[in-house]
């Protein structure tokens, strides 16, 4: 599917589609797919921006967007990132606010005729997120999470992102590339020599970032680069194909 149904309206962080747009790319598919990107407001160490898992998660979004006829949504842009609270700037709703949410817009998509919602998620903290999916889907109803750990895995070799997942936990090499690809006005120095790693995280739900890393980094950013960006997005777009098929097939469920 890669490659149909591209876009006629212009986007950025937030979609500009019309209701027209809307209209007619939902004309020729037989289940119309939205797309809602769920970032966080939380410190990304000393270069990134408070907003860098929306920034992430509309990136990723925007290159689905380009090669699927989706439905892109405007973000949510503050989540669940109560392991951040030492830093300021950090900002938090509930678990049961964001699970409330994110089903309060499936409901609303399906009133609308749009039956089936991916979510695509990027902060690792959303672990509710998991729950909205499973529940909508235990009903019968069409949702999926995106992307998956191998997801981002596929994504980090074709990238040639040398950190591995478990290192590269926050404003690492992933993040910083995918930045300096899509928003390097959004990066600033410093990236080059803020690598810090702390692999051995098994308390962070009880003690927070703050007992693992003065600056907030845990990872390695000075290997980031704007081409592994691009690769990195490309190839989850990629990774969204068998998605993109599961729900569209009759009788698919997330």
């Amino acid at each position: 599917m890669s490659g149909s149904g591209a876009r006629t309206a212009g986007f950025g962080v937030v979609p500009t589609d019309t209701t027209e747009d809307v209209r007619t790319r939902g004309a020729d598919v037989s289940t119309q797919v939205a797309v809602l990107p769920v970032g966080s407001f939380e410190q990304h160490g000393p270069f990134l921006p408070l907003a860098t898992d929306t920034l992430v998660a509309c990136a990723v979004a925007r290159e689905i967007a380009a090669a699927y006829p989706v439905h892109l949504l405007p973000p949510v842009t503050v989540s669940c990132s109560h392991e951040h609270a030492a830093w300021p700037g950090t900002v938090s709703i509930s678990a049961v606010t964001l699970h409330a949410v994110v089903s309060d817009i499936a409901a609303s998509l399906r009133r609308s005729g749009v039956d089936a919602l991916v979510v695509v998620n990027g902060h690792g903290g959303n672990y509710v997120l998991g729950n909205v999916v499973q529940e909508a889907s235990a009903r019968g109803e069409k949702a999926a999470l995106f992307p998956a750990a191998e997801d981002w895995e596929a994504a980090r070799e074709r990238a040639g992102v040398t950190t591995s997942l478990l290192t590269d936990m926050h404003a690492g090499e992933i993040e910083t590339s995918i930045l300096l690809h899509a928003h390097p006005e959004f990066v600033r120095p410093g990236y080059e020599s803020a690598d810090f790693t702390a692999d051995d995280r098994r308390q962070l739900l009880t003690v927070g970032m703050s007992a693992y890393t003065e600056s907030g980094v845990i990872g390695r950013p000075s290997l980031g680069s704007a081409e592994k960006g691009r690769v990195l997005l490309e190839s989850l777009a990629d990774s969204f194909k068998p998605y993109f098929e599961l729900l569209t097939s009759s009788g698919g469920r997330g």
